[in-house]
């Protein structure tokens, strides 16, 4: 066929396709996904438990207490060594070792557009890949900061996704532009994550050091999911948290303070509570999201007015600062 022959596609003939999930809705299989976050916030952490999970067959945050298949994982690490950093944090992990691979690159580092990647997923049956972390798997003839380039790259990974229905999970670093939206602190070209069908962002909040939060920052095929968390580096090691699902983005990434969000939560329910008269609580929860500000905060502002009351009429709960 003449390359400059035109074909075209009736959308009428094409073939509605079943989204299938690793982590509903967090991880797709066939498709990539990324963790992004700033150095020592938790991203390997994150990509060493989700590993190890899978390994067992257990199941994820949020996800049904079904049984789940045990799966063949592959694991590539651009940045730790094997035997003394990766192997021990996945036994910590009661990872099943003996599904965990790794591409040998003693001979010939590997790089995005290498054909190992889709031989090893072949050869091994994986069902999650892991890359941590994708700037070290650019290449070296590849700018990652040309969208040009980038898009390519990107564009021959996701088929390799697609073809093997295996889940790509890219671990990348974020730039030093502090202020600027999440969607542009990726460490390269934004074709980065303009490939990925969904995006986790991973920090620490500043007045809890050892709480790592996962905000799911982009999300093409699902609805986002509500943020998650766990500890890191406190004496109980590692654990899955609850109470933080409102987290935002910009309280991990855009120097917005949670104290400074909790204040202005403050602020907000004692100006609406001003009066002594009662008020709903959804009213001051829907007042305080039109500012930005989220239902948890608002949840521990209320813990820094101690004379605010509550009571319940119904299935109504009301809020109220007697006078």
């Amino acid at each position: 066929m003449n390359e400059n022959e035109l074909r075209l596609i009736r959308m009428a003939d094409v073939e509605l396709r079943k989204v299938d999930w690793l982590w509903f809705p967090f991880i797709p299989f066939g498709k990539i996904s990324m963790i992004q976050g700033d150095p020592g916030e938790g991203k390997t952490t994150l990509a060493l438990r989700l590993a190890a999970a899978c390994s067992q067959g257990k199941p994820l945050p949020n996800t049904p207490e079904q049984e789940r298949v045990p799966i063949n994982v592959i694991y590539q690490t651009a940045e730790d060594g094997l035997g003394d950093t990766i192997k021990p944090r996945l036994m910590d992990a009661h990872a099943d070792e003996n599904r965990i691979f790794c591409i040998d690159e003693s001979e010939k580092s590997l790089t995005l557009l290498d054909e190992r990647i889709e031989k090893a997923i072949d050869r091994t049956g994986a069902k999650l890949i892991i890359l941590d972390p994708v700037q070290g798997y650019v290449g070296e003839r590849i700018d990652m900061n040309r969208a040009n380039e980038i898009r390519i790259v990107m564009k021959k990974l996701a088929a390799v996704a697609e073809r093997t229905g295996c889940a790509v999970v890219l671990v990348g670093h974020l730039n030093k532009n502090g202020g600027a939206n999440s969607s542009y602190r990726g460490l390269g070209s934004i074709d980065f994550r303009a490939a990925a069908r969904s995006v986790l962002l991973v920090g620490r909040l500043k007045r809890e050091p050892n709480v790592r939060v996962i905000v799911h920052d982009k999300s093409s095929l699902a609805p986002e999911g509500k943020s998650l968390a766990f500890s890191l580096g406190d004496s109980d090691g590692f654990r899955w948290l609850e109470g933080y699902d409102e987290v935002t983005s910009e309280e991990l990434l855009c120097g917005v303070s949670p104290e400074t969000k909790t204040a202005a939560a403050e602020n907000l329910i004692r100006r609406m509570l001003s009066d002594g008269n009662p008020v709903p609580a959804e009213d001051i929860f829907r007042m305080a999201e039109s500012q930005h500000i989220s239902r948890r905060t608002v949840n521990e502002a209320k813990k820094n007015i101690p004379e605010l009351v509550t009571r319940k009429e119904g299935k109504v709960w009301l809020w109220i600062i007697p006078k």
